[in-house]
């Protein structure tokens, strides 16, 4: 017997993915109800579409700063994404600032390690994974293309 969605367990899914509406209907439907399993569905999804996008090019972007509180740290990165539509976009510029947070709090030497590092403000997944859950939210390809480190110590 299928279980039946409700719109709260759709806007609970999405709340905590930041998927959109349909897509989580759709992952909700295919786990038969189950929230975790849904999850599930949706993080191998992203990781499907990130690989179909990785080829794309990047025609847009933005440099954002991070100053930590003590003005002792601070970050200047570069993220790129296919279109201004994106870059532009306050949910794509809110992500970057978060990873320039990240930057400043667990020092990564280049992107290469940043990509695998714990996400510091969801430590159950790596910037690698936020980046394709990212890519999946925008549809778009994205990446962080550069980024530089000041520290006073």
């Amino acid at each position: 017997m299928k279980m039946k969605i409700t719109a709260d367990k759709i806007k609970e899914l999405r709340e905590k993915t930041k998927v959109s509406v349909m897509v989580c209907k759709k992952a909700l439907e295919e786990a038969d109800g189950d929230m975790a399993k849904a999850t599930e569905i949706l993080h191998q999804e992203g990781i499907k579409i990130a690989g179909k996008k990785s080829e794309r090019k990047l025609n847009a972007g933005v440099v954002d700063s991070y100053i930590h509180s003590t003005k002792q740290v601070g970050v200047l990165i570069e993220a790129r994404s296919e279109t201004d539509f994106v870059a532009k976009n306050g949910a794509f510029l809110s992500f970057v600032h978060d990873i320039a947070m990240h930057i400043a709090a667990l020092d990564p030497k280049n992107i290469e390690e940043l990509i695998g590092q714990q996400y510091i403000k969801n430590p159950g997944v790596t910037i690698g994974d936020y980046i394709k859950e990212m890519i999946q939210k925008f549809g778009e390809n994205i990446e962080i293309a550069g980024f530089v480190r000041y520290s006073t110590d």
